[in-house]
């Protein structure tokens, strides 16, 4: 058996948003336990920097290009445990990176007090989910899951998974400046995402686009 590594963790961040890593360092910087060894933007970079540097914990993003998280866990050695951290909470998502070896699962609204937390706890050889996301990970593994099997949907399956990002917050009600800055992007770079969305799912406005999300179960 394993033992857990002992402090400072040793952790590599994984996120296609250099400001977003920034803050995420800033924050478990603060921590004394806490040694932040490397970071990357992209699939290629995190594999390579992950394989060399041999972090106890991966602080790993779920949609990026070329494959993703997902791809990143196929990647790299054994070793490092992964926790997901995501602006995501969709099941579909938390499910296929826990399939694909992550330890846990956790999004971007949660405080930096609350990451570290969750960085010792995986490294400790814990499991870190909030309560609902946990239910999906339960349902799929027990097979109890009460979703209906997905339907094909060209309109959504048209969508980018940063597009499908921007539609979940604006379904929400988010104003373009809120996703901007849950994204980590531009407020232009939102309005584009925005327009893409309307134009691929053939809506005439923000009203009719919610409606349309809400009829998918998209919140």
């Amino acid at each position: 058996m394993t033992l857990p590594p002992v402090p400072p963790y040793r952790v590599f961040l994984v996120d296609d948003h250099g400001v977003f890593r920034s803050g995420v360092r800033a924050e478990l910087s603060r921590e004394n336990d806490m040694e932040i060894v490397g970071e990357a933007g992209g699939v290629a970079e995190a594999i390579a920097g992950i394989n060399k540097t041999k972090p106890h914990v991966v602080l790993l993003d779920v949609h990026m290009p070329d494959g993703g998280g997902v791809a990143v866990l196929r990647g790299i050695d054994s070793g490092p445990v992964c926790l997901a951290l995501s602006v995501s909470d969709a099941a579909e998502d938390v499910i296929a990176v826990i399939r694909g070896g992550a330890r846990g699962y956790v999004t971007k609204t949660i405080s930096g007090s609350e990451l570290a937390d969750g960085v010792r706890r995986v490294a400790g050889g814990d499991a870190v989910f909030g309560p609902r996301l946990a239910g999906f990970v339960l349902d799929s593994f027990t097979g109890k899951s009460a979703a209906p099997e997905p339907q094909l949907d060209p309109e959504l399956d048209s969508l980018t998974p940063r597009e499908l990002e921007v539609l979940r917050l604006l379904a929400r009600g988010y104003t373009y400046r809120e996703i901007a800055e849950e994204l980590v992007i531009s407020v232009k770079t939102v309005e584009t995402h925005a327009s893409n969305v309307l134009r691929k799912t053939q809506q005439s406005n923000r009203n009719a686009l919610t409606r349309w999300a809400h009829r998918r179960q998209i919140d």
